[in-house]
């Protein structure tokens, strides 16, 4: 079987555990995050590794909490995003607090990393069929067409939305083979009164949006050699930088749309019908948590998810 590995944006999560780490809140019957859930539906689609990419002031605490349970289920390495992993020459600009984006954090991973690999955040539910359009793709033959592969689950819109405030999504458009032209980023998208449709809050009122369009929802499948891009990158991008020294993000979207808009990567965009679920307001919890009844109610997943 071919490895593959999935990769969990985790250093986000916090100085410490418990109340108010959204990643953390037990959302399933048993005590279940949405990381349970999401590398239950990564391994039964096939994934066979899992990378976590943490900080190291949380290792002890996250492999005590986290790792040590899936240790017991499939492969585990870890990976640590800090703000000075910086390339030679560079150093952390003065009062600069924020990290460094998805981008580095995947970087910071580059040496765990030995194989086709899908990039999830660790505080969304994306469901089922977004991890076997991923694994598939990436245990396929490569294409060889000179260009290098990319793919990425493409959540239909009106299945991502809040019903507590409005959300940015990145809008997808495609070519007539399901291929990445462009995406726009769309803030302020609410549900309209019919329950059926969207809009995007501006200035000017509410624009429709068509809820039938593909958004990203920052779950990526990339090839190897994407490492080296991101080694190319990242100095580059720091240079750039140095007029936002305190804010500037190396993030995955904008290193995906540089490289489609060179003509290097062919970016294949994989519909998903499956439900997002994310707390993006302290709000969607109780909705949240429901929805996960509702799922082991009907069989979807068993609880608790590891035994």
């Amino acid at each position: 079987m071919k490895k593959t590995a999935l990769v969990i944006l985790a250093a986000g999560i916090g100085s410490r555990f418990g109340g108010g780490i959204k990643q953390l809140e037990p959302v399933g019957p048993n005590g279940e995050i949405i990381m349970d859930y999401s590398i239950y539906d990564a391994l039964e689609a096939g994934f066979n590794k899992i990378v976590f990419i943490i900080r190291k002031d949380l290792d002890a605490d996250f492999r005590r909490i986290i790792g040590e349970r899936i240790e017991k289920v499939t492969e585990v390495a870890y990976a640590y995003q800090e703000i000075d992993d910086l390339p030679e020459g560079f150093s952390v600009p003065e009062g600069r607090k924020k990290p460094w984006g998805t981008g580095h954090a995947v970087l910071c991973a580059g040496n765990v990393i030995s194989e086709p690999f899908a990039v999830i955040n660790a505080d969304d539910y994306y469901g089922k069929k977004g991890f076997v359009a991923l694994h598939d793709a990436l245990a396929g033959e490569e294409p060889e067409n000179g260009k290098e592969q990319i793919c990425m689950a493409g959540f239909v819109l009106g299945n991502t939305l809040s019903d507590n405030g409005g959300v940015t999504r990145g809008i997808c458009s495609q070519d007539e083979d399901g291929k990445l032209i462009g995406i726009v980023e769309t803030k302020n998208i609410i549900r309209t009164e019919s329950g059926s449709g969207a809009a995007a809050m501006t200035d000017d009122g509410l624009m429709p949006v068509d809820a039938e369009s593909l958004v990203s929802m920052n779950m990526w499948g990339f090839r190897e050699e994407f490492l080296e891009d991101l080694r190319k990158g990242f100095p580059v991008f720091l240079k750039e930088a140095q007029d936002k020294p305190l804010t500037a993000e190396y993030l995955l979207p904008t290193i995906v749309d540089d490289l489609l808009k060179a003509g290097q990567a062919d970016i294949s965009v994989l519909k998903t019908d499956d439900k997002w679920f994310g707390v993006t307001y302290k709000e969607d919890k109780d909705s949240v948590k429901k929805a996960f009844e509702k799922l082991v109610s009907d069989g979807v997943y068993e609880s608790p998810l590891f035994g």
